[in-house]
């Protein structure tokens, strides 16, 4: 079972945009390893089931899962997306949004995200093409796991010198 680490009042939780995430079994072992809370986001066009993480599926909709995954988020959580526009608002919330190649969303890089996401909607409206995703590599999960244990390990520290 999931033993939750105490943070800020809180614990620590990793939550899951599953949505089209191909990183999700590794997020759940890496949140076992550290034994955090982890929560799965999904829709009812998926199923997910796991035995450590509590799942959450939420009817399908434009942008329900990011709904439903915002309204949980706190402070120093880790979110686990590739949607710019939901990393956004986990960001407003405080917390630590990363996406599966283990990229970590900051305030810095956040606004140009967004901005290349706009002018790639343009294009694709105006009947242009955009380059889709190139298949995934597995050097792409590796540095994935190294990004979110980093991430974790950043977090427990500054929350153990805090409490110091």
């Amino acid at each position: 079972m999931c033993h939750t680490i105490k943070f800020g009042g809180d614990g620590l939780k990793i939550l899951i945009d599953a949505d089209g995430c191909p990183v999700v079994d590794l997020t759940v072992e890496t949140a076992k390893d550290f034994g955090l809370e982890c929560v799965i986001f999904f829709d009812t066009s998926h199923v997910f089931e796991n035995d450590y993480a509590r799942t959450v599926m939420v009817s399908k909709g434009t942008d329900s899962v990011d709904f439903a995954l915002v309204n949980e988020i706190g402070k120093n959580d880790i979110a686990v997306t590739q949607d710019y526009g939901l990393a956004a608002m986990c960001l407003a919330k405080g917390a630590l949004p990363i996406n599966q190649d283990g990229r970590v969303y900051t305030e810095k890089n956040i606004g140009s995200l967004l901005e290349m996401r706009h002018v790639s909607k343009k294009i694709r409206r105006a009947g242009g093409r955009t380059k889709g995703p190139k298949k995934r590599e597995p050097y792409q999960s590796e540095n994935f796991a190294k990004s979110l244990r980093n991430l974790i390990e950043l977090q427990l520290r500054k929350e153990f010198l805090k409490n110091e």
